[in-house]
């Protein structure tokens, strides 16, 4: 529960920190306008709606960390893509493909399949709470973070911690000996 936990962390972190940023950053770029801009913070909540479902049902049938991997794999490329950004086109490009690789039902399902059912709602529990403290450090953290690395610094930041979560789950979390496709 801690790993998946900090995986789901680092991930959420990546994406709250730009939420203070992003939008300040891409008025600079060619191509801004308030609809570009708003397209630029939508794309990933955009690709993770389209994509959530079928990430969640093709680790049903390939295996959660294989599809973990290939998700959190795509959201490290759309980091990339969006830190090298030369245009708010790219950057939604980049966003777009951040979100392309929705991993957050494969890792429940490999939650749900490591914890026995009395213990899952604590497993989920803790997720959740993962997911809310790393949004109340973004939004302080973010701004600080963009004057520091600046935006693009940020991107690769991103896609940095995305290659350590690979890292993290295959070498810190089981694989399940079955998984329960509910």
């Amino acid at each position: 529960t801690g790993t998946l936990s900090a995986i789901y962390i680092l991930r959420m972190l990546g994406l709250f920190l730009l939420l203070p940023v992003l939008a300040l950053y891409a008025e600079t770029l060619p191509g801004a306008t308030p609809a570009m801009i708003g397209l630029a913070l939508g794309m990933y909540g955009l690709t993770q709606a389209l994509f959530g479902i079928p990430f969640g049902s093709a680790s049903d049938r390939f295996g959660r960390k294989p599809v973990i991997t290939v998700g959190l794999l795509l959201f490290a490329a759309g980091s990339v893509l969006a830190a090298a950004a030369q245009s708010v086109t790219v950057i939604i490009a980049g966003r777009a493909l951040q979100g392309a690789g929705a991993v957050a039902a494969p890792i429940m399902a490999l939650l749900a399949d490591l914890l026995r059912p009395e213990q899952r709602s604590k497993g989920m529990a803790a997720i959740g709470i993962s997911i809310g403290g790393a949004y109340l450090v973004s939004l302080p953290l973010g701004p600080v973070l963009a004057v520091w690395l600046t935006v693009p610094g940020i991107f690769l930041m991103i896609a940095v911690l995305a290659l350590v979560m690979i890292g993290l789950l295959w070498w810190q979390v089981p694989t399940p000996v079955v998984s329960r496709a509910v």
